[in-house]
This record gives C-alpha cells, structure tokens and sequence, in this order.
C-alpha cells in the first residue's frame, strides 16, 4: 500500500484521489488487471457524489498519469461507464519481488479489507444483503479523507488493534497520536485532529490514556478495535487461545507498548473479543509512550495444551517440568547453542563422525533419549555470533526501499556479514550517497550509478572475498564519491551525468602532458649531448619546480580570492552598519509637523492629518476638474475654494456623527482618513458619471460598436461600454493636469491661483 501511495504522479495529490487509486487496485481482478466500474460506483465507495467524481476525481486520475482510464459516455455524455488501469500494479506483473506484484490470494485479501471497512453496501438479486462497511455510510465532506485514514489506521496496527506510534519530537499540544495520523495522512497536525476526532467519534479509533504519577491521565495511544476484534474471532475459530506462555495473570502492566513493539507481535486476547470491549485487551491504564518495550522474546503462535502455568522467573521456557526442550511441532534444533552447531558440523575426514584428536565419546546423562532426539539429522542453523555478540542482519532483499536494494545489490555478500546495527549506519550512509546523486542525476537513475560505483570500487580490490572489513569498506571506499577534479559531477575521472569521460579531468591532464612536453624539448635543446638518464633526471627536477612555482600561484590566487571575499564581508557590514544607523537615527527623530520626539519623524496624529489633507484635494480636484471651465483661471480659483469649503464641512460633519460631539482629538484623527477616502471615492464615481455623456465619450463607444458588428456580430455592447469607460478614464485624467497647469500659470496681474 505505501508503494502505491509513493507512486509518481501523487504527490501532492488529494485524498479522495489517492483513495480512488486504493479502490480500483483492490477491486482489480488478477487475471486481466483491469477494472471496470461505474461512476456512481466508485462515489459510493469513496461517500462522494457522482457529479463530483467525475468532475474532480477522475480529471485528477488522469493527470496524475496513475491510473489509465477508458470511458464509455452515458444519456446525457458524462462519463459513465469506467474502465480502468491501475499502471503501478500493470507494471510490476511478472515482477519476482516487487511489492505491487499481488497474486489473486493477495488482492482477494485486499478486497475484503476494503469491503469491511468502507464497502457501500449491496442487495443481490438472489436477496443476500452485503452489509455496509465501517464507514460505508459516511458521505459528503471529508469522506474520502476519514475512508483513507481508517485504512492506513487498520493497516499500521497489530493484532492487539494498538498503532504503532511515530518516534521524535512532537508538539505537545496536539499529542502522538495525532501526530502518526499526520504522517500517514501526510497533512497537518490541526487537519490530522480533526479527522482523528471524527473517528472517533464513530467509534473506530479510540484513545485510552494511562494514569500517571500525579494521578492524571496524560500518556496515550491509538487503538482500532475492530482489528482486535478480528484477531480475536480468528483465534477463537481456529481453537487457539493465545500464545505460549500465557497465563491469566498477564495484564496490561506487562503487555508491550504499541510505541515500542515490534510490528506483528502477538498478544492475548480473551474469546470472542467484541470491539467495544477491545480496551479490556489492551488494559486501561497502559500508554504507548512506555519507556522501553517488552523483553519477553517472540515465539510462534503454538502452545502446548494443558492448564496455566506458575511463571516464577517470567521465563517462557518453565512450566514443562523437567523436559525444558520445545514444544511439538517445533524445530529440534531450535535449542541449540551456536557452539553445538558448529561442533556437528566438524566431521572427520573420512566422513565417519568420531572424536577428534583421539578424544573420547563420553555417555549421554539423564534424558539421553531427548537429547538425541535433538541432536539427530543434519542443522538448519547458522551461527550468527562471530565472538562479539553482535546479531546477524538481513539480507539485502529485505530492504524496504527499491531504490537502496538495487544500488547495494552487487555487495549482497557483504551485507549479510554485517549485523543489524552496522546495517543501519552503512544504510545511512548509503541514503546519503543516493541523495547526492539524486542532486546530479534523475532520482530513478541514482541507484543505477551506485550499483556501478559498488561493482568498480569490487573490481578493484579483487572481489567481495577481499573485503576484510565490510563495514570500513563501505564507508571508507566502497560508498563514497572519489571526484579526480574540482568538478562535484565526477567520480573516479567518470562524469556521473553523462557517463563519459570527464572533460576537466581531460584538460588537466593534456595541461600536464603539454608542460611535460614543453619541458622535455627544453631539456633537449640545452643538455644535446648528455645521456638519458642525466637527461631523465633534470627533467624531472625541473618539472618538481613548475609544480611547486604552480602551486606557489594557487597558493596566491586562493589568497587573492579569500582576501577579497573577507573585504566584501567587510564592506556588507560597514553597509549594514550605516543602514542601521540611519535607521536608529530616523526612529529618533521627532515629528516634523508637531515636535514629538522620537516618533520617526511623523507621529500618528500628524500622519493621519497629512493624509486626510490629501485626500481632501483629490476630492476638490475631482470636483473642480468636471465642474470648472478650465480656461478661465479666476472661475477655477473661486470654484475650488468653494467646493474645498464644502468638503471639509461635510467631512467634519460625518466624523461628529461618527465619533461623536465630544470624542477625543486621537480618535477624530484615526477616522478622519477613512471618512475622507469615502468622499473622494464617492466623487469620482460621480466625474465618471458626469463624463460618460461627453461627446468624445459617445463617439468611441459608437466606434467600437461598429467595429465589433463589423467583425464578430456579438458582443457589440459590451464593447461599446468597455471603450466608453476607457474614455471616460482618460478624460477624467486629462482634465485634472489641464487643472493642475491651470493653478501653476500665472493669473493675470502677476498673481497666481491657489488651490489650497
């Protein structure tokens, strides 16, 4: 499931998208690989409309390059009938390993998941009645989304219905709980909240908390009862009761935590768990932030029949009296020591088993029968102590990334000879060194590139058998990137984008064939009669010396360039300095209008004074500039001083009405820019209305018109009245400079007009 939620082409991508990418590989039949469904179908199972899948859903599917879909049109030409490609799943059949590659068992498995918790519900023709899953009656908003999150919640958790919960620091506020939902859900923690609160409200998830020493409860977790209903059902069909080594006397107290225990422990149940009682199971008072996870180690799920057994060590292998071997149907050779497998295999070398050295056999004590019991046929063991008490690891094949199994394949071998904690640090390591070539190469071609680099760095030490020190190997040689040049794209004189030969690498080396050149044919010209060797030798003495006057350069040059790095350094902080004095001293300052100190120069009252001056003569300006014949300068000066007159009474008037008869001065002045704004607003409106009858305005409105009839024959009026209000725009700005040259020309007598 996450290798299909990884898919290229999802991210980013909506939940009811990715849940629909879910529904059509679990309803795929294994032997075609192709679904077909309806739209309404595939509504019902993600609780959304019709209309909105096929208007959301499916555009978004076939962007994402996911799923491949064929329609077939309905009455009304939607798209009704669906027939659909899961590509990932179409790509891996035939696939040994790859975790989309399901067989009919698997995606049958799949499918009932699916039908048990969000299946809409069906009624055969026969009249059988398939119930509606957990969720199947959950539509509209947030459908999907709570769909998608309960499957991800059933999918994390163990048989005991516990979620393993995310590690790390998380926010307090929200809590671990939430915080797992996020990560699966890849969405934030307030998102994740809200759709954990709605689960659990329909009784899905639920989240007890254990009580702490203060007598609080604090420590939570996350359970989906119906998964340790289902478990329990399936062990009280199958008569097993439980583990071996259970007793009624285990309780929460010792149980593993779901935040530490490993994924697909066992637990105990009692029969026919139902899901509102899951809690029992889990004990009230257990919390998954437990400190450390259980040390009880894990068995198969067989027991050997019989009552309950007085655990007095908490051992699992007492309650057998004195026969400690295994239960039946367990490995015989499970018991062993390392050093008894070893010991078998050691045979003589004609193949008769013996003592060595002449040792002697000595006889078996009490229950010899048991012992060769356990000791016959050959061991399936492998010792895994190489005398440092380190454990065996896995195997390449067992890495969960595809990415990281294909580059580290060529060092299968190596890998299993490392245990699990040296596995995690070269797996670190290797992730990084993927990450870095994903920086120089497509993300898909970096594992290529270090499967190659592992297989060189292989060819060059003479094979894995070589390898004395895998771990210091792999950090030291095998994993890191050796560039021959300043070039950061090559490796080992190989360019990794390209794969060819690396230029600069190239270029170095014909720069030191032509010095070495030009230094042999000086070498010749002044010693003709020397020998070779004395020849040999001064060539080499004196391209030591171009070497080391060449490095005396660099040497220079890395000085030049860091002395000139350090001066910009200085002078970005001689700037700074001075921006920052500057702007000290322009917060000091005082107003420039009333003398309040240290106001930035303008305190806020005379702020909003200067702007509310402004907006008062744009207003007279729009006023004047529609209503004054323009050429007459005196009319203009008598007409501005009256309507100035009347803006501010009326500006006066509506802040008194606002603010009050006796308001304060501060509060008058806050709003006396907002009323001023309004009025000037409210005049321009009016000058564009009182221009729109313009002749000129008329004339290119009946322009446009004509030239759209003339060239579409639609749309003609909305032409003209887009044109006249271009005009009217430009009229408007036209007349107001025509009103400003008006007051900057001299009037007559030498005096000029005033706007103010």
């Amino acid at each position: 499931m996450r290798a299909l939620l990884e898919a290229p082409g999802l991210e980013g991508a909506k939940d009811p998208v990715r849940l629909a990418v879910i529904v059509l590989a679990a309803r795929t039949p294994s032997a075609t690989g192709v679904v077909e469904i309806r739209t309404g179908e595939l509504g019902r199972w993600l609780g959304l409309s019709t209309s909105h899948v096929a208007s959301e859903v499916l555009p978004a599917l076939r962007q994402s390059g996911v799923v491949s879909i064929d329609t077939a049109e309905g009455e009304y030409g939607q798209d009704d009938g669906l027939t659909c490609r899961v590509l990932p799943m179409w790509d891996a059949q035939n696939k040994v390993g790859h975790p989309l590659s399901l067989k009919k068992p698997e995606l049958a498995t799949l499918l009932r998941l699916m039908e048990a918790l969000m299946a809409p519900g069906w009624v055969h023709r026969d009249g059988r009645v398939t119930p509606a899953g957990l969720l199947g009656a959950r539509a509209r908003h947030g459908a999907a989304t709570d769909r998608l999150a309960l499957l991800l919640l059933v999918l994390e958790a163990a048989e005991t219905g516990r979620v393993r919960l995310c590690g790390g620091r998380v926010e307090k506020r929200y809590g671990r709980p939430v915080a797992t939902l996020a990560r699966l859900l890849r969405c934030s923690l307030s998102r994740s909240e809200r759709v954990l609160a709605r689960l659990e409200g329909f009784g899905l998830v639920e989240r007890p908390r254990r009580q702490t020493v203060s007598g609080l409860r604090q420590v939570s977790r996350l359970v989906v009862p119906a998964v340790a209903a289902a478990h329990a059902e399936g062990r009280a069909a199958s008569g097993s009761g439980g583990r071996q080594g259970s007793t009624d006397a285990t309780s929460a107290d010792v149980a593993d935590p779901a935040g530490t225990a490993w994924r697909g422990k066992d637990s105990l149940l009692p029969e026919k768990q139902q899901v509102k009682g899951s809690l029992e199971c889990c004990g009230a008072d257990g919390g998954d932030l437990a400190p450390t996870a259980s040390l009880h180690t894990d068995h198969s799920s067989v027991f050997t029949p019989g009552g309950s057994a007085e655990l007095s060590g908490g051992f699992s292998g007492e309650g057998r009296g004195e026969d400690p071997g295994r239960p039946d149907h367990v490995c015989a050779h499970e018991d062993r020591a390392p050093e008894a497998v070893v010991a078998d295999q050691l045979q003589l070398i004609d193949g008769k088993g013996g003592p060595l050295h002449g040792e002697k056999q000595s006889k078996s004590p009490d229950g010899a029968g048991w012992s060769a019991a356990r000791t016959a046929g050959p061991s399936r063991l492998t010792v895994v102590d190489d005398g440092r008490g380190l454990q065996q690891g896995r195997g390449v094949a067992d890495l969960p990334d595809l990415g990281l199994r294909a580059g580290l394949a060529p060092i299968a071998d190596l890998w299993a000879r490392l245990s699990r904690g040296q596995q995690a640090v070269t797996r670190r390591a290797a992730l990084q060194s993927l990450e870095a070539l994903s920086g120089i190469v497509d993300e898909q071609v970096a594992p290529q590139l270090l499967a190659g680099r592992l297989a060189d760095r292989l060819a060059e030490v003479g094979g894995e058998a070589l390898v004395r020190e895998p771990m210091g190997w792999l950090l030291g040689r095998g994993l890191v990137q050796r560039p021959a040049c300043p070039d950061l794209r090559c490796d080992d004189g190989i360019r990794l984008d390209t794969g060819a030969d690396c230029p600069t690498c190239e270029n170095i080396v014909h720069i030191r064939r032509t010095l070495r050149t030009r230094v042999s044919a000086r070498v010749e010209a002044e010693m003709p009669h020397s020998d070779s060797a004395t020849r040999r030798a001064e060539l080499e003495r004196r391209l030591r010396e171009e070497t080391a006057i060449e490095e005396q350069r660099a040497q220079i040059r890395r000085a030049r360039a860091s002395r000139e790095a350090e001066q910009r350094q200085q002078a970005i902080e001689r700037r700074r300095a001075l921006e920052e004095e500057a702007d000290l001293a322009r917060r000091q300052a005082s107003c420039a209008d009333c003398g309040l100190p240290e106001c930035a120069g303008l305190c806020p009252a005379c702020s909003y004074r200067r702007r509310t001056e402004e907006l008062v003569r744009e207003a007279v300006d729009l006023a004047v500039a529609v209503r004054a014949d323009l050429s007459d300068a005196a009319a203009v000066a008598e007409l501005t001083q009256r309507c100035e007159t009347d803006t501010r009474a009326l500006l006066a008037s509506a802040c008194e009405r606002a603010c009050g008869p006796d308001a304060d001065p501060a509060l008058v002045a806050f709003y006396a820019p907002q009323v001023a704004q309004q009025i000037r607003d409210e005049r321009r409106a009016a000058a564009l209305r009182r221009l729109l009858g313009a002749e000129d305005v008329v004339v290119e409105a009946d322009a446009a018109y004509e030239a759209c009839l003339r060239h579409r024959g639609r749309g003609a009026e909305e032409a003209a009245d887009a044109a006249g209000r271009r005009t009217v725009e430009f009229l408007l700005r036209w007349r107001l400079g025509e009103l400003h040259a008006v007051r900057l020309r001299p009037a007559a007598g030498g005096v000029s007009v005033d706007a103010a």
